[in-house]
Parts: structure tokens; C-alpha cells; sequence
């Protein structure tokens, strides 16, 4: 069963080590502006899945990130969630495992189960030759 969140409103992550962020609602509209960000669309096809995981993690964070707590410079300065300083977060690998973890993955998981349903039978694949012998 999915479970929906209805609620368009921010919610914080703690990632552990005194760092939160407050999150936008993660949806197929920010999935889709992650893909398209340039970082993201100019990975060559054949590039390794940890290296886009990464990019597109960095992506999502740069569009999610509305807030955090937590996090400052080298002279502990707050710093507000630029992409830069998304990044730069994001490559802190803790941080980033439990970010993609329990922020980005979730939303991916749902993405799949919503692109793994079956084509209607008058869609585009309704002329499909079949490949796998009948049992």
C-alpha cells in the first residue's frame, strides 16, 4: 500500500551530527527538474550508477533544500543552502547516505512502482509483437 502525504508543506530530515533540513514535499515535478539539471543530463548513458546517484542527489538537494540547521563554513559561520553549498554537504558521505536514504529514495521507489505498471492495451505498445513464447 502507498501512503499518501497530502500535505504540501515543508518537513525537516535530521541527518545526524546536529545537521536538518527543511525539505520541500519531494514530487514527479521536482524528480523531473533534478533530471533535467545540467549536471545531471550531460552524464554520458554508460556512466556508473553511484556517479549519477550522486548528481542527481546533488540535483534534488540544490531544488529540496529549502533550510537547514547545522551547517556553516570553515569558521562556523551559518551559510544558507546555495547549490554550491549543497554539493559540498552531499559530499560528506554520512550525510549523503542518509539523505538519499531516507529523502531521495523514497520518492525513486515510487517513481519505479508508478512506471512499472503494464501498458494500456490501446497505448503505444498495443501493436507490440510479443517476445516470450505463450505458457
Amino acid at each position: 500500500m502507498i501512503r499518501l502525504n497530502l500535505s504540501p508543506e515543508p518537513a525537516w530530515l535530521d541527518l545526524g551530527g546536529g545537521v536538518r533540513l527543511r525539505l520541500a514535499p519531494l514530487t514527479s515535478a521536482l524528480i523531473g527538474a533534478a533530471r533535467s539539471d545540467s549536471q545531471v543530463a550531460s552524464l554520458p548513458e554508460d556512466a556508473p550508477a553511484d556517479q549519477v546517484a550522486v548528481a542527481l542527489a546533488k540535483a534534488i538537494g540544490s531544488l529540496a533544500i529549502l533550510d537547514w540547521e547545522g551547517v556553516g563554513n570553515a569558521e562556523g559561520y551559518p551559510v544558507p543552502p546555495t547549490p554550491e553549498a549543497v554539493a559540498a554537504l552531499l559530499d560528506l558521505f554520512p550525510l549523503f547516505q542518509r539523505f538519499q536514504t531516507d529523502y531521495v529514495a523514497k520518492g525513486l521507489i515510487l517513481a519505479d512502482e508508478g512506471n512499472a505498471s503494464a501498458p494500456l492495451p490501446n497505448g503505444t505498445s498495443a501493436g507490440a509483437k510479443a517476445t516470450a513464447p505463450d505458457a
